[in-house]
């Protein structure tokens, strides 16, 4: 957690919580568990909780950090923040209290610009009308193949500024989506020691989608055993289109 990230379409990552259980197939390689493994046997205090291990892992049992509420408000320079890369908001085992909470402190900076991503599609849109939104709050769901689609219409009800599409690690080919009211789509492949492969014409596909419905694409990467192993071109060229409406700069 802290004002710098090495994920390329943020510049900041913010855990109000940690930990997750595993809910799809999307989550079988998890960085974040391997990642809560290894700072749990480093004596890290936010990751000695352990998870289910069906599900989660040593260190990573979902836990609340009430004292990162304030840390947003220490970053004097605007800058794009992704909420939870350690966790999930809308996990069920969050009160919904706190995710309140995490809404005030997001819409007590507007100098940010937050991205909120959860594959809990059907709390989100369950809890929605019960949260006021600020205006700088993005708000994704992640589709990493067919089965996930249906997420898209519970992102759809949400009265979020922005709404985004995280198909990452992209497992199988994504046809003919309804992109309406999506403002984004970021697409890629898995990396790790068990990475499963991308197929070029998945991404292609879903890039020609979004040149089609006007939604700005962005290539994390193809993957590999590390991130950067296959490269992020695409046809020669790399991919990082932005919604106009991002605010932090």
């Amino acid at each position: 957690m802290g004002d710098r990230s090495a994920i390329e379409w943020t510049e900041a990552t913010w855990n109000p919580t940690t930990g997750c259980d595993r809910v799809s197939r999307g989550c079988d390689n998890c960085y974040a568990l391997t990642l809560a493994k290894r700072l749990k046997a480093m004596g890290q205090p936010r990751y000695q909780r352990d998870g289910d291990p069906r599900t989660s892992g040593p260190g990573f049992g979902l836990t609340l950090h009430p004292d990162s509420l304030g840390l947003p408000l220490t970053w004097r320079r605007p800058r794009l923040v992704f909420v939870n890369s350690m966790s999930d908001l809308f996990h069920a085992q969050v009160p919904v209290e706190f995710v309140r909470q995490v809404f005030e402190a997001i819409a007590a900076t507007p100098q940010h610009t937050y991205q909120v991503l959860t594959k809990r599609a059907r709390r989100l849109r369950r809890l929605a009308p019960s949260l006021i939104w600020p205006s700088n709050l993005w708000v994704g769901v992640s589709v990493e193949d067919a089965d996930a689609v249906d997420r898209i219409d519970d992102l759809r009800d949400v009265p979020a500024a922005l709404r985004f599409l995280s198909c990452e690690p992209l497992l199988g080919p994504l046809s003919d989506l309804n992109l309406d009211g999506i403002g984004w789509v970021i697409a890629g492949g898995e990396s790790g020691i068990n990475a499963r492969p991308l197929h070029p014409t998945w991404v292609v596909d879903l890039r020609d989608q979004c040149t089609r419905a006007g939604v700005p694409f962005f290539f994390k990467q193809w993957g590999g055993r590390t991130p950067k192993a296959g490269g992020r071109e695409l046809n020669g060229r790399t991919w990082d289109d932005m919604p106009l409406s991002l605010t932090a700069s």
